[in-house]
């Protein structure tokens, strides 16, 4: 059995994160089912999923770059990354709650993981998410994380007993959001972001004391909550989430079958039919710029919530004028990963309104902004891996429903999102679309597969060309080393030039343009046709000129094409076919 922790360290922050998935990965279902506020679209659950799966690839990132270490990371480092990823791959109104969340306890945890820092973290937690929404309302996510708080509070200086407290609290005050919030009441489910919180609070419990907690609301008193809830002029009883069902309602928070809820469930409280879209989107903004920026949205819709901080924050909002939200992220700062969901009122349910499917489409991650641009000209869609910010696969998900097609060919364009990929791909088909998978390690050869692309053509047929394409395109890139290191080519300092080819280090150079030029002597040696060069942005069109004409000095027959990556990873990336 393994030791349990006697504080909140690395460790334990990857083992929560970890357990926290597999909790949501088991209740999404029955979360997304219960949805009905602010708006009853059913993807709750699966949002607060893909938020902490961003959270959780950050924080395995953290231990990834220690392998070779015999340390594990810095607390810090683990809750920050952890707070990080759920800010950048935060989903929908409840993810980016749940994104707050995990920073206001980031900030304080990363002072450290013991039972008083826990409580004061769960406080701030609380007082961040409310801060956050621009309209706050109880009966949600806010009450769970301010009663979970409350619970905490006191002098007990056992970690176990500060956690199961906050468990217990929040499962009280899950609970009571019937009472609280009357489309919960007359839906007769508990809020689903709260359900959500639960599922997070009890891998922590897990996590500290080695044990499962028992699912579902409790009451103060620690039985199973039974609340009577008035359903025009009736009641049924018990909103549990697990455990043994009760009358009227089923296990998971369902009402049960025959029990009558009147009016639309997915109107707000006003019984208005609400904005018509959902708009999302990262921002690169001053503290300053945001505060107006909050102004401007709160007046244009509704459930308004922004979090973030240092330079970085996530906007959702729901709108009726889509491209006024998105002006309003323009003037304040730099806005990017911007995501429009656009719903259609009909019988009193939202509905995504979307043109008849096309035949075939391609999906293709791109580092920069530049190159999203080529492929967007080429009929693709794209998904942007901004450097240290890996898509989910959620993201990749959302990038196959918006290809909007029968048959879609998927492009990750990097080893290390293989799995990320399969699991993308393999979601979408259980949602009737027809994936093939090219497993391409580089952009340079999601470049070649593209250019060979004919939608005209068998799929299979389409899928081998591509594949092949891109298996006969070599590719290398250039990269900075952080920190003095072995690699395959010798050891390398801080501030060297590495040049790696097919993804191991070949060359250790002391600046760009003369392991540029060694990297493609040693890869034009096995042969080639065609160089392909993608410039990152603050690389000088004349390194292209010099390469370009370094290439026609040695090598006659091959010609070469240039690209401008913009704001990617490597300087320079490098393709051989």
């Amino acid at each position: 059995m393994p030791q349990l922790p006697d504080d909140l360290d690395a460790v334990a922050v990857r083992t929560w994160c970890s357990l926290a998935l597999e909790a949501l990965g088991r209740e999404r279902a029955e979360i997304d089912a219960i949805n009905v506020y602010p708006i009853a679209d059913g993807d709750t659950g699966t949002n607060l999923y893909l938020t902490l799966e961003s959270a959780s690839a950050a924080v395995e990132a953290v231990f990834a770059a220690h392998e070779t270490g015999a340390t594990a990371p810095a607390t810090a480092d683990a809750v920050r990354a952890m707070a990080h990823g759920a800010l950048i791959g935060a989903r929908g109104n409840s993810g980016t709650i749940l994104a707050q969340l995990l920073r206001g306890m980031a900030g304080v945890l990363a002072d450290g993981g013991d039972a008083a820092h826990l409580r004061l973290a769960l406080t701030s937690a609380a007082d961040a998410a409310r801060q956050a929404v621009a309209h706050p309302v109880e009966g949600t996510v806010l009450t769970v994380a301010a009663e979970a708080a409350e619970a905490a509070r006191g002098e007990d200086p056992d970690l176990r007993t500060v956690v199961t407290a906050a468990y217990e609290g929040a499962r009280a005050a899950l609970a009571r959001t019937p009472e609280q919030l009357a489309v919960l009441g007359r839906a007769g489910v508990v809020d689903a972001g709260g359900r959500g919180l639960v599922a997070v609070l009890g891998a922590l419990v897990e996590t500290v004391t080695g044990q499962a907690p028992v699912r579902g609301p409790r009451t103060a008193s620690g039985n199973a909550a039974k609340t009577p809830v008035t359903v025009d002029g009736g009641s049924v009883v018990g909103l549990p989430v697990g455990g043994t069902p009760v009358e009227g309602v089923t296990e998971g928070g369902l009402p049960a079958e025959g029990l009558s809820v009147e009016g639309p469930l997915d109107c707000p409280e006003d019984g208005s039919a609400g904005p018509a879209f959902e708009v999302i989107y990262l921002l690169e903004a001053r503290d300053e710029q945001v505060a107006r920026l909050r102004t401007r949205l709160d007046a244009l819709g509704d459930s308004l919530v922004v979090v973030g901080g240092d330079g970085l924050w996530h906007v959702h909002v729901h709108v009726d004028d889509a491209g006024a939200a998105v002006e309003a992220g323009v003037e304040a700062g730099r806005p990017y990963r911007i995501r429009i969901t656009h719903f259609a009122t009909e019988s009193g349910h939202d509905v995504r309104v979307q043109a008849e499917p096309a035949q075939r489409a391609v999906v293709v991650v791109v580092p920069g902004d530049g190159l999203a641009g080529l492929c967007t000209e080429a009929g693709a869609t794209t998904v942007i891996a901004r450097p240290g910010e890996p898509p989910a696969s959620g993201e990749l998900v959302d990038a196959i429903r918006r290809a909007h097609a029968r048959e879609v060919v998927l492009l990750p364009n990097d080893a290390a999102l293989r799995h990320t990929a399969a699991a993308a791909a393999e979601q979408a088909r259980t949602e009737g679309v027809r994936v093939a998978l090219v497993p391409t390690r580089a952009a340079v050869q999601g470049i070649a597969a593209l250019a060979v692309h004919e939608p005209d053509r068998g799929f299979d047929e389409d899928v081998v060309a591509m594949t092949a394409a891109a298996g006969a395109t070599r590719y290398a890139e250039l990269a900075v080393a952080e920190r003095q290191s072995w690699t395959m080519a010798g050891i390398c300092q801080a501030g060297d030039i590495l040049g790696l080819i097919d993804g191991d280090v070949a060359v250790i150079g002391s600046d760009v343009p003369h392991t540029a030029r060694t990297v493609l002597d040693r890869m034009l040696a096995a042969g080639g046709e065609l160089v392909t060069l993608v410039l990152g942005e603050d690389v000088p069109d004349a390194l292209a000129d010099a390469l370009e004409e370094h290439v026609r000095e040695g090598h006659l027959a091959v010609d070469t094409v240039v690209y401008r990556g913009g704001h990617q990873r490597a300087p320079l990336l490098i393709g051989v076919e």
